[in-house]
């Protein structure tokens, strides 16, 4: 038996919402079901009911071009009438947000290891410093996945949330 984290109501194990408070409970999972993991991370919020169809229809182009790096800019001012044009622009600006701040911090943290590790030829810290530069590297995909969620969430016309940055608003 599980029971309501908002209400403490007790509920089976089948139950997807309170029956007594309606709140959504996230399905559990063990450590070795990663596959199940992933795809309740994308499980975000849908709120394309709350967007006029004909807003919907006229700019899904601008939604598109909200997550394509620096073009955020066209829709947050060629569109800026749109509610459904906005709602993209904002999540693709936060996006951009977030990936310009983690190269940055990276490119720092990287020249500071470089400097550390790579002086004099030393072979192992050579090593070193590439692994940890191929791994952080790794990274730029995570923001590729969402930059391709969100273009394909525009496309399709729907209002869905981003995985994990999804619910910050920097437009209103």
């Amino acid at each position: 038996m599980r029971y309501c984290t908002k209400c403490g109501t007790q509920m089976t194990d089948e139950d997807r919402f309170c029956p007594n408070c309606g709140t959504k409970v996230p399905p559990e999972t063990t450590g070795d079901d990663f596959v199940s993991h992933v795809r309740d991370l994308n499980d975000t919020d849908d709120t394309t009911n709350q967007f006029s169809p004909q807003d919907i229809q006229q700019n899904k182009g601008f939604a598109v071009l909200s997550y394509i790096g620096l073009l955020v800019l066209i829709p947050i001012f060629g569109a800026s009438h749109s509610r459904f044009a906005r709602y993209h622009a904002n999540q693709g600006l936060v996006l951009l947000i977030f990936s310009a701040a983690y190269s940055i911090a990276r490119a720092i943290v990287m020249g500071i290891l470089r400097a550390i590790l790579c002086h004099d030829l030393f072979w192992p810290g050579s090593v070193v410093y590439s692994i940890i530069n191929g791994a952080t590297g790794l990274v730029h995909i995570l923001f590729l996945i969402l930059m391709i969620i969100g273009i394909v969430n525009a496309a399709k016309g729907r209002a869905k949330e981003l995985p994990v940055i999804g619910r910050i608003h920097l437009l209103k």
